[in-house]
């Protein structure tokens, strides 16, 4: 069994527009956009960070906003919900934020003995706040959200899977522990984590599979310290038989993938180098960063990019 995954890191998504989804995560949930730079592979397209205030691992989610993507289809193979963390007590202020900001499908609800309020981003995307009573990671207060009320960072992840059994395997195999069952959905944490620790597997066998579009989570990520870390965890992947790709650098952190049984993408990203590689604090976000490889593009993507809002 690996030690070295320290919980989730990021998780990225796609979108339809980036204007509203930049919109959404920094005045809706008051988030902090922490970098804004480029696809790699499609350097005409942003991908857009939002986190707390530096982008600690198990705060950050991204997305791909690709203009005028087909809407994804949800189903068993992908990330279903993605879950924040908030203080205890604070669902009814979040609840009354959302009716005023014309958040979709919201409904109270509880699993595992926690309090729940479910959500849809704008583009159908899954969400969840859960109240974490025991979470002390520090907010980003400058998002129009009251420190006392706002999102902390992740609490979880939810893997929709026609069968959860190998994948399950492969979460225990990385250092989780099954810590709770309801139903049809087992949960699994990891001890001594960043605050991000929780994974729930949900089997639903007679349903089809997700589509991915806007909406959709591409890949879900995981926290380790530093490289070294994450070679380790690229031998042992390797050693028991998973397709794991080269280490690529991605500027804020380096990263693995491989493909899990149930089809989700996992990724294996280091805490290092951070997103104050390139800016400093108090501007994280604002200026456009691009690759080295895609430096050449400048002139024209600061002309063709969608302009967004600060």
């Amino acid at each position: 069994m690996l030690n070295q995954i320290k919980g989730l890191h990021h998780v990225t998504s796609m979108a339809s527009d980036a204007r509203r989804n930049n919109e959404f995560f920094t005045k809706k949930l008051g988030l902090r956009r922490v970098k804004k730079t480029v696809n790699f592979d499609a350097p005409d397209v942003y991908h857009l960070y939002y986190a707390d205030e530096v982008g600690t691992p198990g705060s950050v989610m991204t997305y791909f906003p690709f203009p005028d993507i087909a809407k994804g289809r949800h189903g068993v193979g992908e990330v279903g919900t993605t879950v924040f963390s908030v203080p205890e007590g604070t669902l009814a202020y979040w609840e009354k934020r959302f009716a005023d900001e014309g958040v979709g499908n919201v409904a109270r609800t509880e699993a595992f003995g926690e309090k729940r309020l479910t959500f849809t981003g704008p583009d159908g995307d899954s969400f969840a706040l859960v109240e974490d009573k025991a979470d002390s990671r520090a907010p980003w207060v400058k998002g129009g959200v009251p420190g006392d009320e706002a999102i902390r960072g992740f609490h979880s992840v939810s893997l929709r899977l026609k069968d959860g059994g190998a994948t399950e395997e492969l979460l225990k195999f990385m250092g989780y522990e099954e810590v709770d069952k309801s139903g049809n959905v087992r949960r699994l944490a990891i001890k001594n984590g960043n605050g991000a620790d929780v994974v729930d597997i949900e089997s639903l066998p007679g349903a089809g599979f997700a589509n991915l579009g806007a909406g959709s989570v591409h890949h879900v990520a995981f926290a380790v310290e530093d490289r070294a870390k994450q070679l380790e965890v690229r031998k042992a992947l390797v050693d028991t038989g998973y397709g794991v790709t080269p280490v690529i650098d991605r500027d804020y952190f380096w990263a693995i993938y491989f493909r899990t049984p149930g089809g989700v993408l996992f990724e294996v990203s280091t805490n290092e180098p951070g997103f104050d590689r390139d800016e400093d604090t108090a501007h994280l976000g604002e200026a456009l960063k691009l690759p080295s490889q895609h430096q050449h593009l400048r002139p024209y993507l600061e002309q063709h990019l969608q302009k967004l809002e600060d």
